[in-house]
């Protein structure tokens, strides 16, 4: 009996002991799944971007490193009026200089697991929905969102504007414009340096223009990647990005 009891013992023992990966197997097998979870990381939850241009200044300047969020457009979710959102390029909307991203071998991969920003993308923030109609401006200079003026103060730069839509005029206020209603499945986007910013104001068609096409200035939704809901770096501006109050004040569109 005891003879027996010692072999299953060592059968046991046998089993119990794993074989350990070399060094460099062990590096490699790290580097995959980590590789993994950054990919699946980027693809549905988290992606790093930076800001390209003047154009949402004060908030965000040149060069500043932000976080969008996709969890609040899962499923049904859309952009709501007031977000930070970061879209692709619709089309002639970026000089190609900021459509190429980098070039870099090392940034060229950290961009493809959402570690390093890629070009061809633009940030601005929401300003109407489907169904939406903006008229510029009121007697102060306020967008008019269905009716509502919004109080803009806190984000919103003019740069030597008297009012908070000056884009499709060039920088004149004396001419007022009105967009909308905003079809199914678009919104559209303006920056917050006011004029300084390519957006969709300035896209829309001015009456001597006859090359013009119109509904160029609205941005699919399909094209929003997601909400910046961070400024990470530089580290002394770190803030969390929140939707202003202004836009709660807006009513839903008359059908």
């Amino acid at each position: 009996m005891s003879g027996r009891t010692q072999r299953v013992s060592e059968q046991k023992a046998g089993r119990g002991k794993r074989k350990q990966l070399p060094l460099w197997q062990e590096t490699i097998l790290l580097l995959g799944v980590a590789l993994v979870l950054a990919i699946v990381i980027k693809t549905f939850f988290v992606q790093a971007f930076y800001i390209p241009s003047e154009s949402m200044e004060p908030g965000l300047i040149l060069n500043d490193r932000i976080l969008i969020q996709k969890v609040s457009y899962w499923g049904d979710g859309e952009p709501e009026r007031g977000d930070v959102v970061v879209f692709k390029d619709p089309g002639g909307w970026l000089p190609p200089v900021d459509s190429a991203g980098p070039t870099n071998p090392v940034a060229k991969v950290m961009a493809k697991v959402g570690l390093y920003p890629t070009g061809g993308h633009l940030v601005k923030r929401v300003v109407g929905v489907a169904g939406d109609t903006i008229e510029c401006c009121d007697d102060q200079g306020r967008l008019i969102v269905n009716g509502q003026p919004l109080d803009e103060s806190d984000y919103v730069k003019r740069g030597g504007a008297s009012c908070n839509g000056p884009m499709p005029t060039n920088g004149a206020c004396d001419e007022k414009w009105t967009v909308g209603p905003i079809p199914d499945g678009h919104i559209f986007v303006m920056g917050d340096n006011r004029s300084r910013s390519a957006d969709s104001s300035q896209k829309m068609c001015q009456s001597d223009e006859t090359e013009c096409v119109p509904g160029d200035e609205f941005v699919p939704v399909d094209l929003v990647v997601g909400k910046v809901f961070v400024l990470l770096w530089p580290a002394d501006r770190f803030r969390w990005n929140s939707r202003p109050t202004t836009f709660e004040d807006v009513p839903d569109p008359t059908p």
